[in-house]
């Protein structure tokens, strides 16, 4: 999960664990990659588990967890846990490590486990997922605090039961390099990094060769809680109705040969699909949209938020959300009127909406008045601080000088998905 991983919660993962390194932490990360290793990034110690980072599948969850558990078992004590929520149910282990060691654990929730399974595609039989479910309220119960990244998120655990003063609202936030300005490079460790990476230059990949183009962008994972079927019946609608608007998808994931066949079948000329760009092209990747899309599954409502919401506000463009109206990402939209919500399985009223932005100069500008607002909110430092916040009152440390530093454990292993994540003393758990 901790990069070099490509993911959105390996990325707040590493920002967070930055950010408590430089207010004083002692951090350590206990994430898992396809080989071994111990190495550091700045101040942040990273130790990587052994893992089978291909497979996901109940057997490699269940030993990464062992692996992570022990591994945290045998660290020094640290003055807090952090656990993830990739593997599934490392709350479970992280509450094992905190009462050994009888010290504090925050659980980072970026996913409802085991809610979330049916909705990713892993059926278990009733009593496993009852046996799954009680094993997390229990575990969560015991946390010190439990941090969620919506609202609704929050909304669904007090239905179970638990104690709403335990809960933190702590939304994830954008890339920073969506925050910087346009004159400011990639430092060289990332440029490096990012090289890599195969991909054509960035202005020969968004050529038009005819007339401008009005872009809707799907930037990012397309999991198995992201469905595409109604933004590809939509574009099927407007590929006759507006030629002028194109769909363009920029990333990868279990979703993507789905809709590279459909596309083919169907002859969607007005669909385009483009690699994972480097992180030093995301800035004009993400300004290259003239509406950002989103898509989720109506019964993963409550059990994660698309991270994809944050980067679309930080470069002030109007979204479209294809899902539940009881999520985070609809009430934001929403609250900011900064673009529209149309239910799964409405393509037609995906392609008046669509259409209605193109058209209607009024309605983009509105639309991305409110996404701008929205960005100025959504910030890095505003969700680090309040995280960092949270962390020392549940260790009762107060601003400390360096010769004081407490030490976070966060348990994780790297991830593959928007769902799943990894651990740093503080130690944060999450894996890959």
């Amino acid at each position: 999960m901790y990069p070099s991983d490509r993911g959105a919660t390996g990325r707040v993962l590493r920002d967070l664990a930055r950010a408590m390194a430089r207010d004083g932490w002692a951090v350590t990360v206990v994430t898992t990659a396809s080989v071994a290793r111990e190495d550091r990034d700045g101040d942040v110690r990273v130790i990587r588990l052994k893992s089978n980072t291909k497979s996901r599948n109940l057997f490699t969850y269940g030993a990464a967890w062992v692996r992570m558990m022990i591994a945290g078992l045998k660290l020094p004590r640290p003055d807090l846990i952090v656990t993830m929520t990739d593997p599934p149910m490392m709350v479970v282990a992280g509450g094992i490590m905190a009462r050994v060691r009888k010290t504090k654990h925050i659980h980072w929730c970026q996913d409802l486990y085991p809610d979330l399974l049916p909705s990713i595609g892993v059926r278990l039989p009733d009593f496993m997922m009852s046996g799954l479910s009680a094993l997390s309220f229990h575990a969560m119960r015991r946390c010190e605090k439990i941090v969620v990244i919506g609202r609704c998120m929050a909304r669904q655990l007090t239905k179970t039961g638990l104690d709403p003063k335990r809960i933190a609202v702590i939304p994830n936030w954008p890339d920073h390099e969506l925050t910087r300005t346009m004159t400011e490079e990639m430092n060289d460790a990332a440029v490096e990094a990012d090289a890599s990476i195969p991909a054509k230059p960035f202005e020969e990949l968004f050529r038009d060769d005819g007339a401008p183009k009005f872009r809707v962008l799907y930037a990012g994972t397309i999991g198995r809680a992201h469905p595409i079927h109604t933004i590809v019946d939509a574009a099927a609608i407007l590929q006759h109705q507006c030629p002028d608007i194109e769909f363009v998808f920029v990333g990868d994931g279990p979703g993507l040969d789905r809709l590279a066949h459909e596309r083919a079948r169907r002859g969607l000329e007005n669909i385009r699909l483009l690699p994972r760009q480097p992180n030093r092209r995301l800035r004009p990747l993400m300004e290259s949209g003239d509406v950002h899309i989103i898509s989720m599954k109506h019964d993963a409502a409550g059990l994660l938020v698309p991270s994809k919401l944050y980067s679309a506000l930080a470069v002030g463009r109007p979204c479209v959300f294809v899902g539940p109206m009881n999520s985070e990402v609809a009430k934001v939209i929403s609250d900011f009127h900064a673009g529209a919500v149309v239910a799964q399985g409405e393509p037609e009223t995906l392609a008046q909406t669509i259409l209605t932005l193109r058209m209607d100069g009024n309605a983009w500008h509105n639309a991305h008045d409110g996404s701008a607002q929205a960005g100025r909110i959504f910030v890095p430092s505003e969700s680090i601080n309040a995280w960092i916040k949270r962390a020392r009152d549940v260790v009762g440390r107060p601003l400390t000088p360096p010769s004081a530093k407490p030490k976070v454990t966060v348990p994780t292993p790297a991830a593959q998905d928007n769902a799943v994540q990894s651990p740093p003393s503080v130690t944060i758990h999450a894996a890959e």
